[in-house]
């Protein structure tokens, strides 16, 4: 293992790409920062720290991660304080869950500390690149890949850490459609759903373009095995409020743990809010759709941070959800995470990492 104190040696970009972004019309995930922070794994530690230049990476054509698709990502945020200071949003829980996929993906955990250390120097290397706007942040996207050149189903010998930044606006900039599938899995039981794995997103691809094509925005996965529970939306955990009381799947191996389902489950327990961490039959969220008890339903996400859900389709059916303008919590929950992500309240938790 490397030493406590992180040794990342810095090579700036001879020319900034700042000036070339529209920073008025920043499209999700297509703008990148200058740098990027690459680190490697190999005879049994990390080594080589270093903040680069962002551009192309050599590879073999026998790589291991093209052929056995051993490699995962996580997504956090940083955000530019009301008093002019950058911190980032929780990294200690993605660093938790980054190591829980590489565990199931028999791939090497990185400390949390060296986690948090990287991110947070290629953050202040690149901190000009923080939009100084509401509902604007520097994504982060931490991710691993296996590099062994060699064919053959066994771990790979070597891995790559990289640490990509992304000015960003609202991933997305509407209330959502979403449908129920009832055909097609994202994850199935002694799976790898919890982990956030490249694969995972592969497979759902295919019923997200279909569904899409129907004229929505999001799937409602459900369980594999009788598609009757309701698991969590292809870019979010969802949550739904029915009877007053806050709603949402209880996170297993096939659902994963978001940071931000954490930080709004606490937020409603701090003001007594009944929360409910349980299965929830599609059969229930339709029923209380009907009959006026479900009031609300939104995903919650890194990406998607608290997006309201105005219609949900099953079987050729649309159900119709109250205005979300008038919402109780969804608007109360986005307006408080929002203040203590942007420094505009006082962070009672201490989920902000200064850099």
């Amino acid at each position: 293992m490397v030493s406590d104190t992180l040794d990342i040696q810095i090579s700036k970009a001879a020319t900034s790409r700042l000036s070339t972004i529209n920073f008025e019309n920043l499209v999700f995930g297509k703008s990148f920062s200058d740098h990027m922070l690459v680190a490697d794994y190999a005879d049994g530690q990390w080594q080589n720290f270093q903040i680069l230049p962002y551009g192309e990476m050599m590879m073999s054509p026998a790589m291991s991660v093209l052929h056995y698709g051993q490699t995962f990502f996580e997504g956090l945020k940083a955000y530019k304080l009301a008093d002019g200071r950058v911190s980032i949003f929780r990294p200690n829980k993605n660093a938790e869950r980054f190591n829980k996929s590489a565990e199931r993906l028999c791939m090497p955990q990185l400390p949390e500390d060296l986690f948090i250390q990287s991110i947070a120097a290629l953050v202040e290397v690149d901190q000009q690149f923080i939009p100084n706007k509401a509902n604007h942040s520097l994504y982060i996207r931490p991710f691993m890949f296996a590099t062994e050149a060699a064919l053959g189903v066994h771990p790979s010998s070597t891995y790559r850490f990289c640490v990509l930044t992304c000015p960003v606006g609202p991933f997305f900039s509407k209330n959502l459609k979403v449908k129920v599938e009832t055909e097609f899995s994202r994850a199935c039981d002694g799976g790898f759903g919890f982990a956030k794995a490249a694969g995972n997103y592969a497979g759902s691809m295919l019923p997200a373009k279909k569904a899409a094509e129907e004229g929505f925005d999001q799937l409602i996965w459900t369980d594999s095995r009788e598609h009757v529970y309701v698991e969590e939306l292809g870019a979010a955990n969802i949550v739904f409020v029915i009877d007053g009381k806050m709603v949402t799947p209880s996170t297993r191996d096939t659902i994963l743990k978001g940071v931000t389902r954490d930080s709004i489950l606490a937020l409603a327990r701090s003001w007594n809010v009944p929360v409910e961490e349980r299965r929830v039959a599609v059969t229930e969220v339709l029923e209380g759709i009907k009959n006026g008890k479900l009031t609300e339903a939104f995903g919650v996400g890194t990406a998607a941070t608290i997006t309201s859900i105005v219609e949900i389709g099953f079987n050729g059916e649309i159900f119709a959800l109250p205005n979300p303008a008038k919402g109780e919590f969804a608007p109360k929950l986005r307006r408080v995470l929002d203040d203590i992500k942007y420094g505009r309240t006082e962070d009672l938790n201490n989920w902000n990492y200064i850099v």
